[in-house]
């Protein structure tokens, strides 16, 4: 052994291991600032979505001038969870205006096709039309189904809406006033999770509402989000015929996201009303959610892939335990978290008083914000989705291609 190293709780060591742990002493330190610092403007984003979560529901409701005709379009697919709830919602709606309901499959031994007919049953008077189609344009099987639809449409006003969506009974007078609005094109809701009974529901329901909505609601206050939301897609026919059709976008993982910027596209705007509609949250184990989730992120990440990698921010008290652990407990990093921890509760209790709604788990906060981060991280080393039991490939613009021949149909 060299003369040349250092003394190390009484050990001897060599030059070149001491300059190892030199360095990675300093590798260290620089990841525990980097986090730290990602962190401070992850509380600063988490402040900024608390205020503008409040401002942008305090809007007021734009008064419908009129009540046009609407066509309700439901793609369906099995006997989902609270599915004639859900369908429901849409029928008993305060409006005055004539509404269709149309109800599309691929196969008529689709176990939805029982909803609909306890549907029709409870409700004889109202204008019901089934479709049962199995043309498919692509590997995106929801919007085959809402094309197949289209040709039975009788009003010009269309609302896609998907099955497992549940509304408000002024839903379609709010959509009605947000459509009239000047240079309008395109009306799409902000939503929040609707829990199935379990654990793994809450989580995700949370995920939805307090990660997914702050993010959307702070992207439009900036002018950097552009969505459209396929839970629920409000055009008038002839819009969506200047934009080409809707079996354009058979090939799009995002197909919502692409109608939105085709409306776009020819001048017209897409508006997003200061109200919620319940989309339902119903992955009852761990790996469906993880695998749900990380194709939400996914589809994110192939449409705004700049914004998703923003998005880093909205996840500060993952960052601030990266910083503690990197820093080996530094106590400012330790403080870092619990600021982290009270800032992100504030932006929970903001959301739910914004939206009229009550969080029952707090206590739960750390395991959702973790979990999310986790998805978030993978969501940049995955190329594959899982689509209602179909694996496909997504390309670097967002397109989807089978990648499993056998899987079972989609909506």
């Amino acid at each position: 052994m060299s003369d040349a190293g250092f003394v190390s709780q009484g050990r001897y060591l060599p030059d070149d291991m001491a300059h190892q742990l030199h360095v990675a002493h300093l590798c260290f330190a620089f990841a525990a600032a980097l986090f730290a610092l990602c962190s401070g403007a992850g509380i600063v984003y988490t402040v900024s979505a608390s205020f503008l979560v409040r401002r942008f529901f305090s809007r007021p409701k734009d008064a419908p001038a009129g009540f046009p005709a609407i066509t309700i379009v439901k793609p369906l697919h099995g006997d989902e969870w609270q599915l004639l709830e859900n369908l429901t919602s849409f029928v008993e709606q305060d409006y005055p205006g004539p509404v269709q309901h149309i109800f599309g499959v691929h196969d008529r031994c689709d176990s939805a096709l029982a909803a609909v007919e306890a549907l029709r049953a409870r409700f004889p008077d109202k204008s019901m039309t089934v479709v049962v189609d199995s043309r498919v344009y692509g590997p995106n099987r929801k919007i085959a189904n809402l094309t197949n639809m289209l040709d039975l449409a009788e009003h010009d006003v269309l609302c896609f809406a998907d099955s497992d969506v549940s509304v408000n009974p002024g839903f379609l007078r709010d959509i009605a006033g947000a459509l009239q609005q000047p240079g309008v094109g395109l009306v799409t809701c902000a939503y929040r999770g609707l829990c199935a009974p379990g654990f793994w529901p809450r989580v995700g329901s949370a995920m939805s509402d307090y990660h997914f909505l702050p993010g959307v609601v702070t992207g439009l206050a900036i002018g950097r989000a552009r969505p459209c939301f396929g839970q629920t897609i409000v055009i008038t026919k002839d819009t969506l015929m200047r934009t080409g059709g809707l079996a354009q976008f058979a090939h799009h993982l995002a197909e919502d996201y692409a109608i939105g910027e085709a409306v776009r596209g020819i001048g017209l705007q897409v508006v997003v009303p200061a109200f919620i509609v319940r989309h339902a949250c119903v992955e009852t184990t761990f790996s469906q959610l993880f695998a749900h989730e990380l194709r939400w992120s996914r589809t994110i990440r192939a449409a705004d892939p700049a914004g998703h990698l923003g998005a880093i921010l909205m996840h500060p008290f993952a960052l601030a335990s990266l910083a503690a652990l990197f820093s080996f407990g530094n106590p400012l990093a330790c403080g870092l978290v619990a600021l982290t921890l009270v800032v992100r509760a504030i932006l929970v209790w903001q959301t739910d008083r914004s939206t009229d709604t009550r969080c029952s788990g707090f206590p739960w906060l750390p395991l959702w914000d973790v979990l999310q981060f986790v998805i978030y991280v993978a969501s940049f080393f995955s190329f594959r989705v899982l689509w209602r039991g179909r694996h496909f490939n997504v390309d670097e613009d967002g397109l989807l291609s089978p990648c499993v021949q056998r899987d079972a149909g989609l909506k």
